[in-house]
């Protein structure tokens, strides 16, 4: 199950990644609309700046904006950076492995194999859940939007 911290996250660059004239936006407007405690916004805006994925301006006019396009944020990105591991075993993660203290031998374990190709399709359908992506879906759900 996502987090809440990556659930406001994505909640958070969707809304960014809608904006049409892509200036920057203020914290409590993101957070009145996206029904994000601000606080707990405030600290996301800050790890998805610190990686790379938004950046911000100071004074009038100020607030975050996109850095990246929305083609090229996915969501396998942004789960990594505030859950962590895309896997349901330490074993098979990409980014964060550790061998699992009960196996004897990894590269016969049924169970390591089955959740190995979990965690590949997983990454593979997250991968291409970009921001783009999310918002394509949604004009296609709700035309009238």
């Amino acid at each position: 199950m996502l987090s809440k911290k990556t659930k406001y996250a994505i909640n958070a660059l969707v809304y960014l990644a809608k904006k049409k004239d892509k200036t920057p936006t203020l914290i409590s407007e993101i957070a009145e609309k996206q029904n994000i405690p601000q606080k707990f916004l405030e600290a996301i805006l800050l790890n998805l700046k610190r990686d790379g994925v938004l950046a911000s301006k100071r004074g009038k006019g100020g607030g975050y904006y996109l850095l990246k396009k929305p083609e090229d944020v996915n969501l396998a990105e942004v789960m990594r950076l505030f859950d962590g591991p895309i896997a349901f075993i330490p074993c098979v993660t990409h980014h964060y492995y550790e061998a699992c203290e009960e196996c004897t031998n990894e590269s016969i374990c049924g169970i390591r194999d089955i959740f190995f190709e979990v965690r590949n399709k997983t990454v593979e359908i997250l991968k291409r859940a970009t921001l783009e992506e999310i918002i394509t879906r949604e004009n296609l759900l709700n035309p009238d939007y």
